[in-house]
């Protein structure tokens, strides 16, 4: 497989060698600093990541959700452990490569969608593939063709703030997907979004990772949600552990 240095300017589709997960990490620990106070969030978490797995993340907030799906996503360093992507280190490569990686394989999708107000839906989604690189043209027919797939394609040129809140999720949402990344993050993608729009989300991301064969790692209170995964887990004293779902 080609190196992930080389992965990040140019993706490689390649799968992993036989029976390697997509994503694994290995006795992850956290440790943030307070004052004179430290609290140890992560203490030896392990997880192992499938192609086209869907994951829910749930429990009481403060256990260290978000601080998982930061270090999954390579936007917060591990202390101590490892991270593979196809059997990969990631966390050797230095910041730049590291930026260049998150672009060519992840995909974030926020409780707060992060959307740039100036600019319209197909700008906003356009945003990955132009900091990728891709060639103006090519960046907007893949814009175009992601915002059709969420039902916005009667929306291109609309600026984000004359949008609903489950209208910008979708456009949070394709922009995070515009580029097809093999992993998709979604952190409370539903939260502030009402009943309605939280099913029409839902549906969404299951069909995307159906047709797609993304790897979807969502972060969750809703437990509808929760339960469309194929998999729940929690962490308990610093570790994953699966989660009781009755």
């Amino acid at each position: 497989m080609e190196p992930l240095e080389a992965a990040g300017t140019a993706a490689t589709r390649e799968d992993a060698p036989t029976g390697t997960p997509l994503l694994a990490m290995q006795g992850v620990h956290k440790v943030f600093h307070n004052g004179a106070a430290t609290i140890e969030i992560l203490k030896g978490a392990d997880l192992e990541l499938r192609r086209g797995e869907t994951l829910a993340v749930v429990g009481p907030s403060g256990i260290g959700k978000s601080t998982l799906l930061h270090i999954l996503g390579t936007l917060d360093r591990p202390d101590k452990g490892t991270v593979t992507f196809k059997g990969q280190e990631v966390f050797t490569l230095d910041d730049a490569a590291l930026a260049r990686f998150r672009n060519a394989f992840i995909g974030f999708v926020f409780q707060f969608h992060h959307l740039l107000p100036e600019f319209s839906t197909l700008e906003n989604t356009m945003m990955p593939a132009l900091i990728k690189g891709m060639p103006r043209e090519a960046a907007r027919q893949a814009a175009e063709e992601i915002l059709r797939r969420v039902g916005l394609s009667n929306r291109l040129g609309h600026k984000i703030v004359t949008l609903s809140g489950g209208e910008q999720q979708r456009v949070a949402l394709a922009r995070a997907l515009v580029l097809k990344p093999e992993l998709l993050l979604a952190d409370e993608p539903t939260g502030n979004l009402d009943e309605a729009n939280s099913r029409q989300v839902h549906a969404l991301l299951k069909t995307l990772n159906q047709d797609l064969g993304m790897t979807l790692v969502v972060v969750t209170h809703n437990m509808r949600l929760a339960g469309e995964m194929s998999r729940r887990v929690t962490l308990s004293e610093g570790k994953l552990v699966d989660a009781d779902y009755s």
